[in-house]
């Protein structure tokens, strides 16, 4: 869920492939280094629940209590 005050990314992160691992570089300097099965699970976890969130109304997030 969003931080309070944050928006969620309209922009993808970029994946590329460098010396056996997977890198992905993301929104406001967010990087992150896998290895192949890593990144291949990762990925499917992505498409997954960007499937899912598809289908849900966007709400604002949850304000701490």
């Amino acid at each position: 869920m969003a931080e309070q005050g944050r928006e969620p990314h309209e922009e993808p992160g970029v994946a590329s492939a460098e010396a056996g691992l997977v890198l992905l570089d993301g929104p406001d300097g967010v990087a992150i280094a896998m290895v192949p099965d890593a990144a291949h699970a990762t990925g499917e976890s992505l498409i997954a629940a960007a499937a899912e969130a598809r289908t849900q109304p966007r709400t604002a997030p949850e304000t701490p209590a």
